[in-house]
Order: C-alpha cells, then sequence, then structure tokens
C-alpha cells in the first residue's frame, strides 16, 4: 500500500509564479497614503485663507469710516515717506556728520508741506470763490439756454419731419437723461457734503501718518515675526511686494493729478472757459480714480463749454482727448512702472462695487485695495504650486 507524500506538487490551477514578483504590481496599484493627508491639508488650508478674506471684507464694511481714515493716512504716509527719506541722509557739518531723527525729520517735513498748502490755497482762494459764485448766479441762465435749446429741437424735427411718436421718444429720453444727470450731481453734493462731516476724522489723518512713518520699520517686524518660522520669509518678500506696489500705485495717482489739474487749468483757461480753476481742482481729484474720473470730467467740461459757445466745447473735447491720450500713453506708464497692471474691466468693476459699498470714499480706495489683492493672490498661487511640486516630489 502506498503512502501518500507530504511533498506537494503543482497543479494546473495553481500558477507557480514567485510571491515577490506577484506582489510587485500590488504595492503600485495603491497611492500611498500621504498624498490624500497632503491635499486634504491644501484644501483645509485654502478654505482657511477664504475665509479669512471674507471675514477682513465683512470687518472693512463694517468699519468703513475708521477703514477710510486709516487708508488716508496710510496715503499721506507713501506721499511723503521719500522727502522724509532724503531728510534723514547724513551731513557732515564741521568734520561732523549730523543725522536728522526721524521724528523732526517728519516734522519738517509736516512744516513744509503746510506752507505750501497755506500759499497754494491763499494764491487760488480767491479766483476759485469767485468762479463758485458766478456758477451758482449763472444756474438760472444756464436753465434757460437748455430750454431754448429744447424749443429749438422742434424746427429739426418739422426739417427732418420726423413722426410725432418718434419726437415724444426722443424728448422724453432726453428729459430723463438731464432728470438723471441732476439727481446725480445732487447725490454727489449730498456725498460731498457728509465727506466734509466727516472733517474731525479726517483730522486724525496726519496724526496717523506720523506713527506709521515713525515706527513703520518696528510695525514691519513685528508682522514678520508674528508668523510661524517656516513662512517668515515668504512672509517678508509678500510685504516687500505689498509695499512697492502700493508706494508706486499712491505717488503715481498723485503726481498724475498734480499734471493733470495743472494742465487742465492752463488749457481751459487758454481757450476761454469761465470756470477753469474749478474744473483744474475737479480733474486732479478726479484723476485719483481711473477711467471714470477723466470721463466725468470730459463731459463736465465739454457740457460747461456747450452752454457758451458750441466751437469751444468741440476744442475743448480735442484737448481732453489729447490730454488724455499723453497722460495714458507717455506720463503716467513712466510713473506706474511695471507693479501694477490691472485690465481695464477689473478697474471699473472695482470703482462700481467701491461706489455701492461705501460710496466716494469706497471709489478712492477700490482700485488700490484691488492691486493688492492680485499681488497677494499671485504669492499664494505660486506658493502653492511649490508645495505641490514639493509634495510631488516627496
Amino acid at each position: 500500500m502506498l503512502r501518500p507524500s507530504s511533498q506537494r506538487f503543482p497543479s494546473r490551477r495553481e500558477p507557480t509564479a514567485e510571491p515577490d514578483e506577484a506582489a510587485a504590481p500590488l504595492e503600485t496599484a495603491h497611492p500611498p497614503a500621504a498624498v490624500p493627508i497632503a491635499q486634504s491639508r491644501a484644501l483645509v488650508r485654502d478654505l482657511l485663507f477664504l475665509a479669512a478674506v471674507a471675514a477682513g471684507v465683512w470687518v472693512a464694511y463694517r468699519l468703513g469710516r475708521i477703514i477710510l481714515v486709516l487708508a488716508l493716512a496710510v496715503f499721506f504716509a507713501y506721499v511723503i515717506a521719500p522727502l522724509v527719506d532724503f531728510l534723514q541722509r547724513p551731513v557732515t557739518v564741521r568734520g561732523h556728520v549730523r543725522r536728522l531723527t526721524r521724528g523732526a525729520a517728519i516734522a519738517v517735513v509736516y512744516l513744509v508741506l503746510g506752507g505750501a498748502a497755506g500759499a497754494g490755497t491763499a494764491a487760488l482762494w480767491p479766483s476759485a470763490t469767485r468762479q463758485l459764485d458766478e456758477a451758482i448766479a449763472s444756474g438760472p441762465l444756464y436753465t434757460e439756454q437748455f430750454r431754448v435749446w429744447e424749443h429749438g429741437w422742434v424746427r429739426y424735427y418739422e426739417r427732418l419731419r420726423i413722426p410725432l411718436e418718434l419726437r415724444h421718444s426722443i424728448d422724453q429720453s432726453v428729459l430723463g437723461a438731464g432728470d438723471a444727470a441732476a439727481g446725480y450731481a445732487h447725490g454727489s453734493l449730498l456725498a460731498l457734503l457728509g465727506v466734509l462731516s466727516d472733517i474731525p476724522w479726517l483730522m486724525l489723518v496726519p496724526l496717523l501718518a506720523f506713527l506709521l512713518l515713525k515706527d513703520a520699520t518696528a510695525i514691519r517686524r513685528t508682522l514678520v515675526l508674528a508668523l510661524p518660522h517656516r513662512v517668515r520669509l515668504r512672509g517678508h518678500r509678500l510685504f516687500e511686494e505689498l509695499n512697492a506696489t502700493l508706494a508706486s500705485y499712491v505717488r503715481a495717482q498723485l503726481i498724475a493729478c498734480v499734471i493733470v489739474g495743472t494742465l487742465c487749468g492752463i488749457g481751459l483757461a487758454a481757450l476761454g472757459n469761465p470756470y477753469a480753476i474749478l474744473l483744474a481742482i475737479f480733474a486732479a481729484v478726479c484723476e485719483f480714480v481711473p477711467l471714470i474720473g477723466p470721463i466725468v470730467v470730459a463731459t463736465v467740461a465739454v457740457g460747461i463749454a456747450a452752454l457758451h459757445d458750441p466751437m469751444r466745447a468741440v476744442w475743448t473735447a480735442v484737448f481732453l482727448a489729447v490730454l488724455r491720450v499723453v497722460e495714458d500713453y507717455a506720463i503716467y506708464p513712466r510713473l506706474i512702472g511695471s507693479n501694477i497692471d490691472l485690465h481695464p474691466l477689473v478697474i471699473i468693476l472695482a470703482v462700481l462695487a467701491g461706489a455701492e459699498l461705501d460710496g466716494i470714499a469706497g471709489v478712492f480706495i477700490a482700485v488700490p485695495l484691488v492691486a493688492l489683492t492680485t499681488v497677494a493672490a499671485r504669492h499664494w498661487l505660486e506658493w502653492r504650486g511649490r508645495d505641490a511640486e514639493g509634495s510631488a516630489t516627496t
């Protein structure tokens, strides 16, 4: 009787593949557990970033007046920072190197700017008030001229033989546009009066700017040291680019306001506009609002010129168009540099959103806020891409 052997022979149903060779494909088929964890962390970080941005926008909206005062103080600090740095340069006096302290340099700049502002106000105030009184006194005359202009349309209707229904439609459209313009002007005047009511708050701007300039280095160092150690270098680079972007924008806009206001005053006075100084001041203020501000200035200037002389209105439009081309394509690109590159559609949407959220204050701070947001978003995308590459390599 044969005993069954303890050795097991391979059958056809059981493959004879080696265990190591069979297990190798199974190890590569399943991704490592570290990849989902890294993706989850990246998702949580992105959600936290978006939540922080939303919370910041909500807080800024609720604290609109304080944010406006702080923004004006930051703008003013960026404007005078080059003058302060210039006064802090070391000077050799009788063989000894002398240097002003930061606070003393800021005080000297304040005194110089205050004297210049006082001299400019004393020089322009009489002419500006005279033109303003003339504009207010000429209001009824302009209204009468508009009515005469409206009656003159009837003759054009008769010459062109326009149907009666179309005449009524045109009249209603023109009157509606006039009412809308009057309502917008009334609303703008009320908003301006509202801003003037905040003058006590605006008195804080020089004080806050003084503190920001005096302790700017310490504030930046404190913010960087408050970050986690692994992101301090990134935070330092982000602060540097934000600082360069905001400084370029504020200084370029201020210089552009001065240039446009001066050229508008000279050009409109040469064309015989009776309100050249008022329009020059208005153009300088509106220049701080890109795209929309110059359009408003051109509409007002051409409309006022048309009430006096149609040809003057044509020459005013030509002058403002040439000034706009020179400013946008020759002067402003050299002032702003390459730190800010915003699409015109983004600028228009930002201005409209700022006007809807916070009126005049929102209009003025919308574009720089969007510029800073684009810089922060670009850094965030770069850091995210580098982190993704690092996790992929590991």
